[in-house]
């Protein structure tokens, strides 16, 4: 089972999970010849694709997830609540598969189970995806850790954890009062110590790759990221890996 980013941030944001000869791509918030352009990095086309997963409906996460679907054919899988909140986007899409955020499913090779997270979007959930040996767990747009969370991730072998922002960045900086607020919310985005307080929480013994992911690059830096994420895990910085919203990752194996 291998996994790589084609972007992570608040412009856009896809990750492709391959195990064995099938392939989801989890999101997909870049436009089609930005999507195909970035595949093409990592020696694949969106026409090798077998589904599309969907997080929730804003459009760093599902904005191009539409055309990309149609344009290759693709079955898209996505909540009752993140297909209403998308709209005519929604509408577009031609297989549509409607899951239940607490009932795991299967897309040929690769389980699928998702879970739910506070986040203000209709009805978001992220995943958890196996191949029946390896887990590899995805989190990111979630305001706070919860139990649930640290349950659903726990005793995984790869981890994408979004670390959006540093809350002394994010509070000293630029932004308006009101967009502090609703990052910094309970529905907002992980601050660092959120994501590093969640790993504490989590069974992280299985842990063969850590990725800080959705870091703002108004708010936060990787060396920060890294930093909070490391002394959770009692590892160098180093090692923990990172997202970046223009080349995202290559590809890991999880053994």
């Amino acid at each position: 089972m291998r996994f790589a980013s084609l972007g992570s941030g608040s412009s856009g944001n896809a990750l492709l999970v391959e195990a064995g000869g099938t392939r989801v791509l989890l999101d997909c918030g870049f436009g089609l010849s930005e999507v195909t352009a970035r595949f093409s990095r990592l020696g694949l086309s969106p026409a090798d694709l077998d589904a599309i997963l969907v997080t929730h409906e804003h459009s760093d996460h599902g904005g191009g997830v539409a055309k990309l679907a149609s344009r290759f054919d693709l079955p898209v899988y996505l909540t009752r609540g993140t297909l209403s909140a998308m709209g005519a986007e929604g509408r577009a899409i031609a297989t549509r598969i409607l899951i239940d955020a607490y009932t795991r499913f299967a897309i040929d090779g690769i389980e699928v189970t998702p879970y739910t997270v506070p986040h203000d979007a209709r009805e978001p959930v992220q995943f958890v995806l196996s191949d029946g040996a390896a887990r590899l767990g995805v989190l990111t747009d979630t305001g706070h850790p919860t139990p649930h969370i640290a349950q659903a991730l726990s005793g995984v072998d790869a981890l994408v954890l979004e670390c959006n922002h540093d809350l002394d960045m994010l509070m000293s900086g630029p932004y308006p009062a009101q967009l502090k607020s609703r990052i910094a919310g309970r529905l907002g985005h992980l601050a660092n110590a959120s994501s590093a307080e969640l790993v504490r929480a989590m069974d992280c013994s299985r842990l063969q790759h850590v990725i800080a992911a959705h870091l703002s690059q108004q708010n936060n830096t990787p060396e920060l990221a890294r930093a909070a994420l490391a002394g959770a895990l009692g590892c160098e910085p180093e090692w923990v890996g990172v997202a970046t919203q223009d080349e995202g990752f290559p590809w890991r194996e999880i053994a």
